[in-house]
């Protein structure tokens, strides 16, 4: 469980680590800080072409060995981003993104066999906490780094903490990879195991349903965390490293809110609490479609907190019940075809959300989209029956 709350720490800094620093890299490159979510995207862009490799890979390799090499390309790819140009903040993107995607699709994998059914919800919820954690992470250190080394030095930072991660999860693989089996099928077959991966959507209402609400949520979460600190600098006049701690508090937030979220799921159902989590999400990118440069920074805090307890927290619920609905020894395929879908979602909506801020000249249209989103993937729920278990 710690090794994979690590993982997922460090994965965040593909995504978070420019972003965050994106007011000190436009202040050197004249490029404009609202293109961070082109870099979201294109992190997405990467995921979305090898998140549905990963059940093949899982097959072969086994899933620790899966997330040691997903670490490794994510160092990598940060590197890249310290050559400074447009084209290595492209590359660097694109690579890290490759590497994050068999992230989540590895955890579930090592997870689902060795969860009993009553607690799947609180144990998901716990190894997601990984994320919101991993973005504390990058947003407290990334932008204090940056401010006092330039901000290389802040991706640098980032980039060694996840090739120290990977070389710490070596002692769990002879245990962990056991499973393995290196010549599963003969040869690999990716894109074979793609589309297996991806038919799920096609043939399995829950499993669409879940996916489609996880786009809309994903939406609220990750423009809220690309954005939210080059919000603050630009409209109200925030310092970097002030705007860079507030984000931490709502990611921290998220961490609190994975692990109530799971724990209430296990007792009342993670369809009525992710659907209520919808709810809540709607209504906190409502708050900041509305706020303005003179609200006080306390009620800025109170909804920034809130913010991540839904729009961040409810991912371990979502994804327990995602392999609690899977077919039988599929949980890494259908957890990665949920990935497919989030990462082409994430390659338009960041887009979608930097292009509204240029056209309006402001972020009230951008969060009001974001809304709009999570209200899609609440719909979705609540017109989903109750799905049985697949049987085991």
């Amino acid at each position: 469980m710690l090794a994979l709350l690590g993982t997922h720490m460090a994965g965040m800094g593909a995504f978070l680590t420019v972003p965050v620093l994106a007011p000190a890299i436009a202040a050197e490159t004249g490029l404009s800080s609202s293109l961070a979510g082109v870099h979201t995207a294109l992190c997405y862009f990467g995921a979305l072409l090898s998140g549905p490799l990963s059940q093949g890979l899982l097959v072969r390799h086994g899933g620790v060995r899966v997330c040691q090499a997903a670490l490794v390309g994510i160092a990598i790819g940060l590197a890249l981003a310290v050559l400074g140009s447009p084209w290595a903040l492209v590359l660097s993107a694109v690579v890290a993104g490759l590497a994050h995607g068999p992230i989540t699709p590895a955890g579930s994998h090592l997870l689902a066999p060795r969860v009993p059914p009553r607690r799947r919800s609180l144990i998901f919820g716990l190894k997601q906490c990984g994320v919101p954690a991993g973005a504390m992470l990058v947003a407290a250190i990334a932008p204090l780094v940056g401010g006092i080394y330039g901000w290389r030095a802040g991706v640098l930072t980032m980039s060694g903490f996840a090739l120290l991660l990977a070389l710490a999860l070596q002692p769990l693989r002879a245990t962990l990879d056991a499973d393995r089996a290196p010549h599963a099928a003969g040869r690999m077959r990716p894109w074979h195991d793609a589309r297996q991966s991806l038919s799920l959507l096609r043939e399995r209402g829950a499993t669409r349903a879940l996916t489609i609400a996880s786009c809309g949520y994903g939406v609220a979460q990750f423009c809220f965390s690309s954005f939210f600190v080059v919000w603050q600098v630009e409209t109200r006049g925030v310092a970097l490293e002030a705007a860079g701690l507030q984000l931490a508090l709502a990611q921290g937030g998220g961490v609190v809110g994975r692990v109530l979220w799971a724990l209430i799921a296990d007792r009342v159902g993670p369809m009525r609490v992710l659907a209520g989590l919808g709810f809540a999400i709607v209504a906190t990118c409502l708050v900041f479609a509305l706020a303005g440069p003179d609200w006080p920074g306390l009620i800025i805090s109170v909804a920034a907190v809130a913010m991540g307890a839904s729009a961040i927290g409810w991912n371990g619920v979502l994804l327990g019940e995602v392999a609690r609905v899977a077919p039988p020894g599929r949980v890494g395929a259908a957890t990665a075809a949920l990935g497919f879908a989030f990462a082409a979602t994430m390659i338009v909506m960041p887009v979608v959300f930097s292009l509204l801020v240029m056209a309006t000249g402001g972020y009230a249209w951008a969060f009001g989209m974001c809304a709009m989103t999570a209200a899609a993937g609440t719909i979705a729920l609540l017109r989903l029956r109750p799905a049985p278990a697949a049987p085991r």
